[in-house]
């Protein structure tokens, strides 16, 4: 077995998880499964399930707590690692595909399948870098004003029919490679929520390829809460600030650079 998963929990019921542990279960390369709960209730119902149930008694954040997991299949000797959403349903047969591919490629250190809407429409989910627009401000504008710029954003004329290299992968299923998790490091504890895949897709696509693969699907039942919702709006805002003050708002010419070879890459 070549691949472990970790799951964050937040007030989720066992209904909810149940039939993702199921699911993954029914794939022969799955390992371990880590139930890392940020919950302010232990809930020993998760027990019950064919998975390790670690409770931290509070929340200390998405990334910091699947890093929780990371840092036990280091220790494994496993050599991929899969951070998923509660909220996904897939194929069980996807994850070998996956691991086939990645193993053929071994200059890929992550890798995101197409990802689709319960409805069966495409969440663009392949990004560009992104600037203090594409993050914080684009937000609070109508989106008729922003619809160019968010396309171009979102790599649309990608077509998202095809393999293609992407700095900026959601968070919501990330196939990793553990060996470029060692060179890279983890999730950075410093961001709570929002920006932590942005930051690690980035630092892998820095020394490995991070790709988008139509070849393989998944189904994302997909809610952005800091749309609707207050408090998270400003957590969202606070760690875009602090994404921001770590790469650097205006004058980032990495971000350039990257951008550019991408927007090239989506030409040629």
């Amino acid at each position: 077995m070549s691949l472990n998963v970790s799951i964050v929990l937040y007030n989720h019921s066992l209904s909810e998880i149940a039939p993702l542990v199921k699911n993954l279960r029914k794939s022969e390369m799955v390992s371990d499964i880590f139930l890392i709960d940020n919950s302010p209730k232990r809930n020993l119902e998760f027990e019950s399930l064919k998975a390790f149930y670690h409770f931290n008694g509070k929340n200390i954040g998405y990334g910091a707590a699947h890093n929780i997991a990371i840092r036990q299949t280091i220790e494994q000797n496993i050599p991929f690692h899969l951070v998923i959403n509660p909220d996904i349903s897939f194929e069980p047969s996807i994850l070998k595909k996956i691991e086939k591919y990645m193993n053929n490629n071994t200059d890929i250190g992550q890798l995101m399948p197409k990802v689709y809407y319960p409805n069966g429409e495409i969440q663009y989910l392949c990004k560009l870098l992104p600037t203090p627009f594409d993050l914080i401000f684009r937000r609070f504008l109508p989106q008729k004003w922003t619809q160019k710029r968010t396309e171009k954003f979102e790599m649309r004329a990608s077509g998202y029919n095809k393999i293609i290299d992407v700095p900026y992968l959601s968070g919501c299923f990330m196939f990793l490679r553990i060996s470029a998790l060692k060179e890279v490091g983890l999730f950075d504890e410093r961001f709570f929520m929002y920006p932590e895949d942005v930051d690690l897709t980035r630092r892998i696509h820095g020394k490995f390829r991070t790709v988008f693969s139509p070849e393989v699907s998944v189904v994302h039942h997909h809610a952005q809460g800091s749309y609707m919702n207050t408090k998270l709006l400003i957590i969202h805002i606070i760690n875009m600030i602090k994404y921001f003050n770590k790469w650097g708002w205006i004058f980032d010419k990495e971000r350039m650079k990257i951008n550019r070879e991408i927007s090239r890459q989506l030409i040629d």
